[in-house]
């Protein structure tokens, strides 16, 4: 069973799709988020997953995070809602530019194409493949699109 990637054109064309149908007004179906504060998340994690920047695993995920990791590469089960994030793309702020965040995340969803940052080290998940990361960033983006039915 191949699995859905952000490397794959047709997947980052649906992506796109998806994004571009999120306004103002869509709403979540679940968590504490709103539109502007789910967009600027995803494209704090597009900008992590791009960076050239050490991470270091948390004590928990050195335990826990392959062991997860390995359990979410096997299928297409979807993030589950209400998931534990990094504190650090909690957004704190509830109002902003929902079209600059959207287009920003579009841009970045079509830099995979040229994805080089094979040291990517997950705070909880670890050193990830290529495939990993690909997969990852389609179920990243996959759960909160749903999120917020799109």
């Amino acid at each position: 069973m191949k699995l859905k990637t952000v490397f794959d054109q047709t997947t980052r064309d649906e992506l796109t799709a998806r994004i571009s149908t999120l306004s103002e007004n869509s709403t979540a179906q679940w968590g504490k988020m709103n539109v502007y504060q789910m967009l600027k998340h995803c494209t704090l994690w597009e900008e992590w997953i791009f960076a050239k920047t050490i991470n270091k695993q948390s004590f928990i995920g050195r335990l826990f995070g392959r062991m997860a990791l390995k359990s979410m590469m096997k299928d297409e089960k979807q993030i589950g809602k209400n998931s534990p994030t990094i504190p650090e793309f909690k957004i704190k702020e509830t109002k902003g530019d929902v079209a600059a965040e959207k287009a920003k995340w579009i841009s970045l969803i079509a830099q995979y194409e040229h994805y080089t940052n094979n040291d990517f080290v997950h705070t909880f998940f670890g050193k990830m493949t290529q495939n990993e990361i690909g997969i990852m960033a389609y179920k990243h983006a996959d759960h909160h699109l749903r999120q917020f039915s799109a």
